[in-house]
């Protein structure tokens, strides 16, 4: 007799294995880090196809496998403006909430555990509150401090909170 298993156990499974797991990567001098469980890959920079009037960090779109997938310039984003690529920048692919979008960044460093424990909020920075708009946690992982991302927060337009998506 062949055991049942619910789908909706496997994605309890799933979920307690990413907790806790985040993508670590480089823009410009800042660790920062992603919940793995956004992350559906990396890829090498490919050719961008330029979309006109959108914000000038929306680097544009790529055509990954058929899919249309909108890129932003994470340095860019963060107000660092625009800088040159490596042999390390890379787009890494995201999913949320069934959409895709990729994420460019100066490098990779690696997948890493941060524990509850070594996770706080951010600092608070008076005068200027879009330094930490991204943030939405620091972490510290092997003795170095990560910025983890708020991957929401990264999308959206200023004026009326809408995701730059709905282009």
């Amino acid at each position: 007799m062949q055991d049942i298993v619910d789908i909706e156990d496997l994605d309890l499974e799933f979920e307690d294995v990413m907790l806790g797991k985040y993508l670590t990567f480089l823009v410009g001098d800042g660790g920062y880090g992603i919940e793995i469980s956004y992350v559906v890959e990396i890829i090498s920079v490919q050719e961008i196809t330029l979309v006109p009037h959108t914000h000038p960090y929306v680097k544009g779109i790529i055509n990954l496998r058929g899919t249309v997938i909108p890129v932003i310039d994470m340095a860019m984003r963060f107000g660092q403006g625009e800088v040159e690529y490596s042999d390390k920048t890379c787009i890494i692919v995201l999913s949320m909430d069934d959409m895709s979008v990729g994420i460019l960044v100066d490098g990779v460093q690696d997948v890493t555990s941060i524990d509850d424990e070594n996770v706080q909020d951010p600092p608070k920075i008076t005068g200027n509150y879009m330094k930490n708009y991204f943030i939405k946690a620091v972490g510290v992982a092997d003795g170095e401090v990560k910025q983890l991302i708020d991957v929401y927060k990264v999308f959206e337009v200023n004026n009326d909170d809408e995701l730059i998506l709905s282009m």
